[in-house]
Parts: structure tokens; C-alpha cells; sequence
């Protein structure tokens, strides 16, 4: 079994030295205490990513294209780019494992949760655009294989690894696992591809267990310009289309080789604030524990004369067991005085706060959402934050996972029913949402407004009714339209 460990250095930006690098002048000095390589012995972060113990087939060899020119890792060197600090501001990759270890200290797993757990916690709506027929028995159908399959779960952990990893893959499982040259063809949606009850599962895939393959890095006008045409996963080759990729933050072309094909990882972007919020933090209880030192002026006349300490050891052992709030302290009047040293800790309070606060503005989570932290001040609220975040949040859904579930929908459609109804979408639902007493007041102005136009003629009574009871919201839904009312309403409101 291979050790992970080591493999967390060779993904690390800063590998074991391999490449000889030309003779320069300048001279570097090694610390070998803290196995710090020189500028020059670095690798460069357009250098492909290296692929994890088994990921790759023995005997496969990656094509030379993939790989950044040699003129980039001599630029790079060159422009004194590749600092000590590379890592630590996070401009570089930091290997899977690494942001694995990172993943485990709540300030980064704190941001995943909460970013995948409301990416998903409303979910979606099944919807049929057409009016030609009634198609609820197939949207029924759709949900309950959605359940089936876990869909959202699904897809609340591959936020979670896009947001930890940079990356997340879901593996479209059609019982074709054991068959090498069916996993090299397209996954076509097409009822000759998936035929009825093809689809068997849909498996989440972590990063580190796939490797790009086949992609061109030299004609900008081709379909698979950087972008891979099949993936390695632990020895197996799969074509792309098998494979639904989920790259939350990309990178530029240039880069991606080295992220293999991955995108920024929220603990890469957290980790300057973050190790500058642990290092305030540990600072400030280190002055909150030793804030106030005791000072006993004594004679030190013998000690720096005879060296002998024994005196004023004993002296000051007898200076300690008595230190307490409740004890009295014993000194010479002639020769000895005591006094308190105390450290100013005022403002020590907003310096970690705003630590602290610094990590919520780079991952755009409000403080209450990420740190359970409520605004202070008179009227404070953080509705527009909340509000803003939820606006972000829902334009992440739409722009990362809307294409993938259109595909999962699809592809449930083939195996359920042979064919794909194009009427057949759907829609995230809100994530904000009233509370009782703005729902009530909601309802109070809706209300009052339909008698307005009531009175004024422009609607009746049954068209307001058909209004209430399709109003999914409304604590009338679903209303009985077929209720004997003493009105005179044209009988084609009865029929809708």
C-alpha cells in the first residue's frame, strides 16, 4: 500500500528535487532544518499536476502536449515568482491531500457546509411548459427516481468536494464498469445509448482518484482544447461523457495542468485569512494569560558577586507559593519592593474580531451564516446580507449545476420512458422566504388589493378564487371551485 503522506509532497507545489536546474550566479542558502529548497530547485506551477499511486495505468504514458513550454517554469523562476509565501497566499497548487488535512479544521469545513448544504437545501421543482396534456404521472415518476438515485444528495457532495477540492466528478453508472471499450465511447443521450433501465446509479468520485487525459494544448479552435476527451479513474480510462466534471472557481488555461484540470479550492483562497485569524487568535490568549507580571525588588548584590543562587531561588519559591489573590505577600522594607506590570488588552477584542471577520469576507458568507455572529448596533439586521448571499448562491446554481441536472433529467427520462420530453424542466426554488408575520402582512395587501379591482369591475369573484386556490403559497390552496355559491358567474370558471 503507498503511503499517502509522501504523495501529499509530490502534489505539493513544492516536490522532492528532480530536474537539474543551470548554474547561476547567485548563491542560495539551504535550510535544511525546515527543508526549504532554494528559488531554483522550485517547481513551477504551470508544471502538470502528478497523478496519485494507481490512478494511472502502468505502462501509460501522458503525451508531452499537456505540458506547460519549458520558457514558462525559466519565466517563472526568473521573476522571482515562486517565493517562500507561494503556498502560503495561495497561488499554488496544495495537492488533494493537503487541502484534505486543511478540510478537517472547522474554519474550512465550516464554509463547505454551509456553502453545499444551501446550494441544496430548497432544491428543485419538476415543471412542464407545455399545455398540450397532462404530464403529472411523468413528473411523478422523474421525482421518485430522483430519490431513487440520491440526486441530492448527489449533488450536495460534489458542492461540498468542488468548494474543498476544487474539483467534483459524478460517475453516470449504466452497469458498463467492467467493459473497457464500452467506457471509451460517448455516453449519447439517445434512447439507442440508454435504453430503459440503463441508468443504475450516479457514484461521487473525489479528485484524487482521477487524472486528465487527451486534450490539446496547441490549436485554440479545437473542441478539446484543454479540455480532457477521456479521465483516468484508479487505472480505468472513461470518456468525458461519463464523467459530469463540476469546477466551481476554473482557472485560466495556462493553470489548468497543474490544478488537473481542477479549479481554486475554498481552503486555498481561506488560507492567508485563516492562518492570519489562528495566529491572532493564539496571540491574544497568550496576552490574556500573561497580561499582568508580578516584579519583587530585592538585593542582588550577592548573587552577582558569588554567583550562587541558591538565595534568591529560594526567595523567589517563596515569592510564587504565596502569589494569590486571597494571600499576602512578605517583603523587607529596607531592601525589597513589590510592583505590577500589566499589559494593556483594551481593543484586543475588535483586533480578533476583525480576524475573524476577514475569513467570512473572502469565502462571501454573511458572519451569521458562517460564524453565528448578529450585527450590533441599534436597528442592526443582516437581512441585505443574508439577501445578497442568497442572490449569490442562486447564481451559482444556475451557473455550475443547472446544465448537469438538465443531463441527469435527461438521461432518468431514457431509462424510464425511451425517449426525452424537451417540455419537461425545472426551477430552483427561492431560497428566502417570509416569515409569518410578512407572509400574513403579504396576504393582508394581496387581499385588499383584489377588492379594489373587484369593486372597480376589473375582476370577479371566481376569477379571485381560481387565483387563491392555485396559489401554492396561500393557506387556501387547492380550494373546492365546485362549492354552490350564490353568484351568477359564467359556468366556464366552474370548468377551470
Amino acid at each position: 500500500m503507498v503511503d499517502l503522506r509522501f504523495w501529499r509532497h509530490l502534489s505539493h507545489p513544492i516536490p522532492p528535487v528532480q530536474t537539474p536546474v543551470a548554474p547561476t550566479k547567485q548563491t542560495w542558502n539551504y535550510d535544511a532544518a525546515n527543508a526549504v529548497p532554494p528559488l531554483a530547485m522550485r517547481r513551477s506551477p504551470f508544471a502538470p499536476a502528478i497523478a496519485g499511486p494507481g490512478v494511472i495505468p502502468p505502462g501509460v504514458t501522458i503525451a508531452t502536449d499537456s505540458a506547460m513550454p519549458s520558457q514558462f517554469d525559466m519565466a517563472y523562476a526568473s521573476a522571482g515568482y515562486a517565493s517562500l509565501g507561494m503556498a502560503d497566499e495561495g497561488r499554488g497548487f496544495m495537492g488533494y491531500p493537503y487541502l484534505a488535512e486543511l478540510l478537517q479544521l472547522a474554519e474550512y469545513r465550516n464554509a463547505c457546509d454551509m456553502l453545499s448544504q444551501d446550494m441544496t437545501r430548497k432544491w428543485i421543482k419538476l415543471q412542464c411548459t407545455g399545455d398540450s396534456e397532462n404530464k403529472s404521472d411523468k413528473l411523478a415518476a422523474i421525482e421518485a427516481e430522483m430519490k431513487r438515485l440520491g440526486v441530492q444528495q448527489i449533488v450536495r457532495a460534489a458542492a461540498w468536494q468542488g468548494d474543498g477540492f476544487g474539483r467534483a466528478q459524478i460517475y453516470i453508472d449504466t452497469g458498463d464498469g467492467d467493459d473497457p471499450d464500452e467506457l471509451l465511447m460517448p455516453l449519447v443521450e439517445s434512447p439507442a445509448k440508454v435504453g430503459l433501465g440503463a441508468l443504475r446509479a450516479l457514484r461521487i468520485i473525489e479528485p484524487m482518484w482521477t487524472y486528465p487525459n487527451r486534450y490539446n494544448t496547441n490549436d485554440p479552435l479545437h473542441p478539446h482544447f484543454f479540455k480532457p476527451e477521456t479521465w483516468f479513474v484508479l487505472g480505468k480510462e472513461i470518456h468525458a461523457s461519463r464523467i459530469m466534471t463540476i469546477v466551481p472557481r476554473p482557472v485560466s488555461d495556462m493553470l489548468k495542468p497543474a490544478y488537473a484540470f481542477g479549479g481554486l479550492a475554498l481552503p486555498q483562497i481561506m488560507k492567508p485569512y485563516v492562518d492570519n485569524w489562528i495566529r491572532t487568535r493564539q496571540s491574544v490568549t497568550n496576552l490574556v494569560s500573561n497580561f499582568s507580571v508580578m516584579v519583587l525588588a530585592t538585593d542582588l548584590s550577592t548573587f552577582l558577586t558569588t554567583n550562587s543562587g541558591a538565595d534568591l531561588e529560594r526567595r523567589v519559591q517563596f515569592f510564587n507559593v504565596l502569589r494569590d489573590n486571597q494571600g499576602a505577600m512578605v517583603v523587607n522594607r529596607e531592601t525589597e519592593s513589590l510592583s505590577n506590570i500589566s499589559a494593556p488588552i483594551a481593543g484586543l477584542d475588535r483586533l480578533q474580531s476583525q480576524a475573524q471577520e476577514h475569513m467570512a469576507s473572502v469565502c462571501r458568507i454573511p458572519l451569521i451564516k458562517l460564524l453565528g455572529i448578529s450585527p450590533s448596533g441599534l436597528n442592526a439586521s443582516s437581512d441585505g446580507e443574508i439577501r445578497s448571499y442568497y442572490d449569490n448562491i442562486e447564481s451559482m446554481q444556475e451557473a455550475i449545476y443547472t446544465a448537469h441536472l438538465s443531463k441527469i433529467i435527461n438521461l432518468i427520462q431514457l431509462s424510464l420512458f425511451g425517449e426525452v420530453d424537451k417540455e419537461i424542466t425545472f426551477v430552483w426554488e427561492p431560497l428566502w422566504s417570509l416569515d409569518a408575520i410578512e407572509s400574513a402582512t403579504a396576504r393582508k395587501t394581496e387581499a385588499e388589493t383584489d377588492c379594489i379591482l373587484m369593486d372597480h369591475g376589473v375582476l370577479s369573484t371566481m376569477e379571485v378564487r381560481i387565483r387563491i386556490a392555485a396559489d401554492e403559497n396561500s393557506p387556501h390552496a387547492g380550494l373546492d371551485l365546485g362549492d354552490a355559491l350564490a353568484t351568477n358567474e359564467p359556468e366556464e370558471y366552474y370548468e377551470q
